[in-house]
């Protein structure tokens, strides 16, 4: 159990500062491109994480410290919200729209993308006969 929450607690840490130094880099007022960055990259990640894991034995406080630790402290869905509400005072509905659709639909075929990625790393490794 301390295993577990050590490793999201390190995680955690280390995905808010890269996702903080992300957001520092792309600073754009207009569009908040850093939090669609960041969470369409996190989806694709996890996504890419979540297949690559599929049948293979990995250590619990492995899977939360990159899962819930680095890929939660990474993503952001709070400042999605945030920023959608910013768009939303400060521009067009239409832009809004763009912003949230590409957020979630993105989000989520990002993730797909990274899912069925990761599966076929998993069966090409679990093929070779390298099980871990």
């Amino acid at each position: 159990m301390f295993k577990n929450v050590f490793a999201v607690f390190i995680g955690g840490a280390i995905g808010t500062l890269l996702r903080y130094a992300i957001t520092l880099s792309t600073v754009d007022i207009t569009f908040h491109i850093g939090t669609l960055l960041v969470n369409l990259v996190g989806s694709f990640v996890l996504g890419t994480f979540t297949g690559w894991l599929f049948k293979r034995n990995v250590k619990e406080y492995m899977k939360v410290g990159f899962g819930t630790g680095l890929c939660g402290g990474f993503t952001t869905m709070s400042t999605l919200a945030a920023d959608f509400f910013l768009l939303e005072a400060q521009s067009t509905i239409f832009l809004t729209g763009i912003y949230l659709i590409s957020s979630v639909v993105g989000g989520l075929l990002f993730a797909f993308l990274g899912l069925m990625l990761g599966h076929s790393f998993s069966k090409k490794y679990l093929a070779s006969g390298l099980r871990s």
